[in-house]
């Protein structure tokens, strides 16, 4: 290692831990092991402009393990991101550009948020997944799109089951531009690695097809260089760079799990400093040779190429202006000037299940949406997500648009934050209602990172019939509506369902989930899409002064208006309210809430095949379901739990009087 390398990791793991000691928080383990591996990667072959950070030509680069944050944030400002030596300071403070893991959106060079173990692995599967989509998409696609994406993590991200489920799929498709390095410390929080893990690595990887590099001293950056150039020759393979590394490097503690999660402190970081890295200088100081190092280095390589890229796109834009004009038309995730004003005709009298509705709007609005690209969980011929006509997905057929996630449901949703995070595609998937469960955590990252990611949530009540209980989702509509910043819609009729998907893709910054019935629905009278992009609406009319109010969604809209019919007859009024979607409804005006709403929450009753958590923001009396379901046909497990009309008309009677 020559002396600039060698002072400008010193600098770099100095850094970490003048961070991490002056917050008196972090964790500078990884940090200090992982150091050389992000000095080799940015100083010689990361390409991306500081000027413009999100240049959609750009290297990805993901920190997978995102409580080695210290590490990026010193990365970033040394590589001239606008992240100052005061941020740097404020590392873990409120409104800090240095929080405790990556966040997307916040911090200009953060490429993912990222932090739950795993989950930055299958982003970086996303990436890499878009990146060959877009590029086989155009004419000549490879000029506009041709990049790299990498990915750091630890023995954490590879021991989380998501791990392998992004392996397996990345090695499937041959995703030859993806690099991940493995940071192999043989260390966890609550000690040595063997206490709870003990399988080859490597042959795991080979296993799922992977190349596989070994680098046996993590402070080799020769060896490190090496490692990488021969990963990106690959030709049909992503590569795992294993790079043995001592966790907490430098430290009189390395080695060892109290290193991991806890502030070395002065005596310790001073140490440190001075004795291993031969760094003796004051906190936060940095050498101008290691400015200069960066400036001539990175800086100076992605200003190059962001240049070269400019002029390449020009040229291509005179050759292909139309292309040229759809690519930077999709950069920022806009569909605006690509979905039709609006809906088709609707069929009077018609019975379709929401699933069905979601399937042919797909594949209408499929048509004029050019970058559209996903599938389901092994289930697309249930939940309705392939596309007429269109190509697989796979290394043969880079342009096809319909994805084969296989039996992978928490890396499917995290591949697809990857794909939106990369930009320039926009994406959907699905499977059944109940294994939303699986893929919790990516809906959150999405939400928490501002993705419109859609999501097709179908067979969404105890009408799935003979699967039973261990298929019929309960409470996964109420855990869907608790996390911040996700849009829910669950649809009455085709009508709705149309209304809903045109608002799932007029979004940008917020995730949907459509939630979609496996039985036929009716075509409701007076069902409206300008009702969905509200939220909620009357769908049915009093017929002159309401006694009651009920609100319904999905399949139960139907069956609220039959009960409305009963109950006019008993001379009981009863307005009939359709919520599509909460979250719309509470961004609209008070006084639109209340016109909809009309009586006191006391006067009001919600309707809903599943559990009744959460409703009583809407009402205070609720028809739902708080047990789990049965298995038996569809109409007897109805029956079974009395979901009628008549026992709806019973309740608003006792209500009444």
């Amino acid at each position: 290692m020559n002396e600039t390398s060698r002072l400008s990791i010193a600098t770099i793991r100095s850094l970490c831990i003048d961070m991490i000691n002056k917050a008196n928080s972090g964790h500078p383990g990884m940090a200090l092991g992982s150091a050389p591996i992000l000095y080799t990667l940015f100083t010689r072959h990361l390409v991306a402009n500081p000027e413009d950070p999100e240049w959609i030509n750009r290297d990805r680069f993901v920190l997978s393990a995102g409580h080695a944050s210290s590490l990026l944030y010193a990365m970033l400002h040394l590589s001239g991101y606008a992240l100052s030596l005061e941020d740097l300071k404020q590392f873990r403070q409120i409104g800090s550009l240095t929080p405790g893991h990556p966040e997307f959106h916040w911090t200009k060079g953060v490429d993912a948020t990222s932090g739950p173990l795993g989950q930055g692995i299958a982003q970086a599967v996303g990436m890499a997944m878009a990146e060959a989509s877009i590029a086989a998409n155009y004419e000549d696609g490879h000029r506009i799109m041709n990049h790299y994406t990498y990915c750091l993590c630890g023995d954490g991200c590879l021991q989380e089951g998501l791990s392998q489920e992004a392996i397996s799929l990345a090695g499937h498709q041959k995703l030859n531009k993806l690099i991940l390095f493995y940071d192999a410390n043989q260390v966890t929080l609550d000690g040595a690695l063997d206490l709870s893990f003990s399988e080859c690595v490597k042959n795991r990887f080979l296993a799922s097809e992977w190349n596989v590099i070994d680098v046996a001293d993590g402070n080799d950056v020769e060896a490190i260089d090496k490692a990488i150039k021969s990963a990106k020759a690959s030709k049909d393979k992503p590569t795992m760079i294993c790079v043995h590394t001592v966790i907490g490097f430098g430290s009189a503690k390395q080695g060892t799990c109290k290193v991991h999660g806890s502030p070395l402190g002065a005596e310790d970081g001073k140490h440190a400093k001075v004795e291993v890295y031969g760094f003796d200088h004051e906190d936060f100081f940095i050498p101008e040779e290691v400015r200069t190092h960066f400036e001539e280095t990175f800086i100076a390589r992605g200003k190059h190429a962001y240049k070269e890229y400019n002029n390449e796109f020009k040229a291509y834009e005179d050759k292909h202006p139309a292309e040229a004009k759809r690519f930077k038309s999709l950069e920022k995730l806009d569909l605006s000037n690509y979905l039709p004003e609006e809906l088709p005709e609707f069929l009077d009298g018609s019975q379709t299940s929401t699933r069905v509705a979601s399937g042919k709007a797909l594949n209408d609005y499929m048509l004029s949406i050019p970058m559209l690209v996903g599938g389901s969980a092994d289930v697309a011929g249930s939940v309705m997500t392939k596309l007429n006509g269109g190509v697989d997905f796979t290394p043969e057929h880079r342009e096809g648009h319909n994805v084969n996630w296989g039996i992978r449901e928490f890396a499917m949703a995290a591949a697809q934050n990857g794909m939106l995070l990369h930009g320039g595609i926009r994406t959907y998937v699905g499977c059944f209602a109940v294994f939303s469960d699986y893929m919790k955590p990516a809906i959150r990252m999405a939400a928490l990172s501002h993705l419109p990611a859609i999501y097709l949530f179908s067979h969404d009540s105890i009408a799935v019939g003979e699967d039973g209980p261990t298929h019929q989702p309960i409470e996964q509509l109420a855990m869907l509506r608790s996390i911040p910043n996700v849009r829910v819609i669950r649809p009455a009729d085709e009508r709705e369902t149309y209304a809903a998907w045109r608002e799932a893709l007029r979004s940008t910054r917020t995730p949907t989930a459509l939630i979609l019935s496996r039985q036929n629905l009716p075509l409701l009278e007076n069902s409206s899409a300008e009702g969905v992009k509200k939220g909620a609406y009357v769908v049915s009319k009093e017929a002159k002064k309401a006694d009651l109010v009920i609100i319904a969604t999905g399949s139960e809209v139907a069956l609220a208006i039959e009960a409305q019919k009963k109950l006019l007859e008993k001379r009981i009024d009863v307005r009939v309210v359709s919520m599509p979607s909460w979250e719309l409804f509470q961004e609209q005006d008070k006084e639109y809430r209340r016109e909809v709403l009309l009586l006191p929450s006391e006067r009001r009753v919600s309707v809903e095949m599943l559990s009744t958590f959460g409703w009583g923001k809407w009402a205070k009396y609720h028809m739902g379901i708080d047990e789990f379901g049965a298995s038996g046909p569809a109409k007897e497990v109805i029956k079974k739990f009395d979901f009628t009309s008549d026992r709806l008309v019973a309740l608003c009677e006792s209500i009444v009087k």
